[in-house]
């Protein structure tokens, strides 16, 4: 007992501990039988046959910028030299001798990284070490980021890249001069890379606009009613300007360099090594390519048998099957060919890109939630300031900045500080929402990837607060979430590795017909 209570004098040190016990959770959980199937998955199809392409200078046309392509080579060439890629089992299917390891082990590993970045960001957003591991523990127990991370497909380097920018975005916000710059340009590059792998990486640039305009929509609003909310007070009694109020503080010239010239440069930096291989069609013409390709897919089932409209992503409603395989037992090997006939089945081998069900659906919840209580905020500040007759009548600022909303709900937004979290989290969410909306072509459900990161930092904020709450049953609620989230990816784990069940044991899993 002696070294529990000195760990719980040293939140650093747990703080420590759990983050990396969170990363090896996430390194083991993507890097165990990353070579189980030696065959191409999904649209391993297209992104290694294409990073082959690179290595063995074949020319090819690609719908997608080609950074993704790049890392996945890397990766084939590093992981050549290794004994689990020299040595492992091949095959052909790229175009070359290669094991499924070569081609997939640099994505595990980058996307072993993502829950620490989540981590990275909850903790710049709100200085609270049980907040960043709550969202970090909630991001490596989700299952479509695992499924992505274990094969060699670029969602993972979009995601990394997109959430990098973002956090860097944050640091910036922290420092003054040209430590600020820095910053801020690291932002930039983070950001192009996150649209040189797809261009749907651009909602994240396109979140950091929307939350600088929006703090200026702000700062107007509360100084046409003579408030402000600069100032928010730390557990340890300091006080400090709330980054809203820094956003608008941001210097217009660094601002624009490093947000829009800075991407622009990485982004057209990245098609150097591509243009060299395929000279023709030249840089425009072959952005013009990749749209008129893109305005050409249709939608439906007849295009594919898993598009799925944005709406349905918030409930999960298609998910993805990547790999479907029978065998009569463990020790057959797959795919079989011919295929067994449906009698025969005795054992499906199935990886689902899904997300964990209850986390997902939670974390839709927690978005409504956190919304909810941003326009109560929102409806109470702006009724508080109508009933002001004369500016000598008019309380201090920080009471309007916190009207007096329904303090006993857990999560309810009281501050400056939680202001800033709710607008932070709910526009970013929307920024990778709202740009899908108008979209024709078919699209899946790996395009909500970026939004339902800013949903789980929402619930994952809320459930810290419940966990702090004094009242006993919000503790119980936030321990219980946790708990019920661990117990349904458990459940869901073998749909996620490709684990091999029973028929009617996958049955079980499959709780939507839509499945």
């Amino acid at each position: 007992m002696a070294w529990s209570k000195q760990l719980s004098k040293q939140p650093q040190l747990w703080f420590i501990l759990g983050t990396v016990g969170i990363f090896l959770l996430a390194i083991a959980l993507r890097f165990w039988g990353l070579s189980r199937f030696n065959m191409l998955v999904f649209d391993e199809v297209y992104f290694a046959t294409f990073a082959n392409n690179y290595l063995t200078q074949r020319p090819f046309f690609d719908g997608h910028p080609p950074l993704g392509k790049y890392l996945i080579a890397i990766g084939i060439w590093l992981g050549n030299l290794t004994p689990w890629g020299a040595n492992a089992v091949k095959n052909s299917l790229t175009g070359s001798l290669l094991s499924p390891f070569s081609y997939r082990w640099l994505n595990a590993l980058v996307g072993s990284f993502i829950p620490l970045i989540v981590m990275g960001i909850a903790y710049q957003l709100t200085r609270r070490r049980s907040y960043a591991l709550v969202a970090g523990l909630l991001s490596a127990l989700d299952g479509l980021f695992l499924v992505e991370s274990r094969y060699a497909l670029v969602n993972v380097y979009l995601i990394s890249f997109g959430l990098l920018g973002q956090w860097f975005f944050l640091r910036s916000l922290d420092r003054r001069g040209v430590k600020r710059w820095w910053w801020l340009i690291l932002a930039g590059i983070a950001f192009g890379a996150s649209a040189a792998v797809k261009w749907n990486g651009l909602w994240f640039l396109f979140g950091a606009y929307l939350l600088w305009f929006t703090a200026w929509i702000m700062r107007l609003v509360a100084k046409f009613w003579g408030a402000t909310a600069d100032l928010t007070v730390t557990p340890s009694g300091k006080q400090f300007i709330c980054p809203l109020r820094k956003l608008t503080q941001l210097n217009p010239i660094a601002a624009i360099t490093s947000l829009a010239v800075v991407p622009v440069l990485t982004y057209s930096l990245s098609w150097i090594p591509h243009l060299q291989l395929n000279p023709s069609p030249n840089f425009w013409d072959v952005q013009k390519r990749i749209l008129s390709y893109h305005e050409q897919v249709g939608n439906g089932p007849k295009v594919h048998p898993y598009c799925s409209d944005w709406h349905s992503w918030f409930f999960m409603q298609r998910p993805i099957v990547y790999l479907y395989e029978t065998a009569q037992t463990t020790s057959d090997i797959v795919p079989a060919k011919p295929p067994l006939p449906q009698a025969a089945v005795k054992v499906v081998y199935d990886i689902h890109a899904m997300g964990n069900p209850l986390l997902w659906w939670l974390s839709t919840a927690g978005i409504l939630l956190v919304m909810w209580m941003l326009g109560t905020r929102f409806y109470n500040w702006v009724k508080q300031a109508d009933t002001i007759d004369a500016p000598s009548n008019r309380p201090s600022d920080q009471a309007i900045a916190t009207p007096p909303l329904t303090r006993s709900t857990p999560g309810s937004i009281t501050g400056s500080m939680d202001l800033w979290i709710g607008v932070y989290i709910v526009v970013n969410y929307w920024a990778n929402v709202i740009p899908w909306m108008r979209v024709s072509r078919c699209t899946f459900l790996y395009h909500y990837m970026g939004a339902s990161v800013f949903s789980l930092l929402a619930i994952a904020w809320l459930i810290d607060r419940w966990l702090h709450s004094r009242q006993y049953w919000f503790r119980v609620a936030g321990a219980t979430a946790i708990f019920l989230i661990i117990l349904a990816f458990i459940f869901w784990l073998p749909l996620y590795l490709g684990l091999p069940l029973s028929p009617s044991d996958w049955q079980l899993r499959r709780w939507l017909p839509t499945w």
